[in-house]
């Protein structure tokens, strides 16, 4: 529950940003209810088990209300094209850098995107309202970045570092099915 005056921030696994059924209803209502208004797509194994992918989602409380209180979400991608590992990589707070300035967390009103035609490179994009709920399932697994070392096989991440991601992944696969194995012997 959130004070009608409230602020959140809230870590979740992507998973939740795309899920049918239950996932898409909390997600309407999360846009109707509430004023959510920012999403940080982070990489791999930042919050969660290696291998899972982390967004941390920024909100507020609002009172009720016929029309929904969501109108444009800002998304900024500090997944796609980068690579943190834990030992040799860590996330450290000038990574984020750049997303404390776009936020703008004084007059996030007055946000400029750093995407456009001219720079489809940017990681700082806008959507709609009315774009997401358009969204097969109100999606907002949101992507518009090229994966780098999907289409430039010369510049792939050092081999220790694709070695332990894919570790990571392993791993995370495997906690998962633990995790399924538990629930099941309940």
């Amino acid at each position: 529950m959130l004070k009608t005056t409230g602020f959140a921030a809230v870590v979740l696994p992507d998973n939740v940003l795309f899920e049918g059924g239950a996932g898409e209803t909390v997600r309407k209502k999360l846009l109707e209810t509430t004023d959510l208004h920012t999403i940080l797509r982070l990489p791999t194994g930042i919050f969660y088990a290696n291998g899972v992918k982390a967004n941390v989602l920024f909100f507020d409380g609002k009172p009720s209300s016929k029309n929904p209180w969501t109108k444009e979400v800002w998304i900024y991608d500090y997944r796609t094209n980068i690579h943190h590992t834990l030992k040799k990589n860590p996330l450290k707070l000038e990574d984020l850098q750049d997303f404390i300035n776009w936020y703008n967390p004084t007059n996030r009103h007055k946000r400029k995107q750093t995407w456009s035609g001219t720079n489809p490179d940017g990681r700082w994009r806008k959507f709609t309202y009315d774009e997401i709920i358009a969204r097969d399932k109100t999606s907002l697994d949101i992507i518009w970045l090229k994966d780098k070392s999907l289409a430039d096989l010369d510049n792939l991440p050092d081999p220790d570092e694709l070695a332990e991601e894919i570790v990571e992944n392993l791993e995370a696969g495997i906690e998962s099915f633990r995790t399924i194995i538990a629930a099941l012997k309940k």
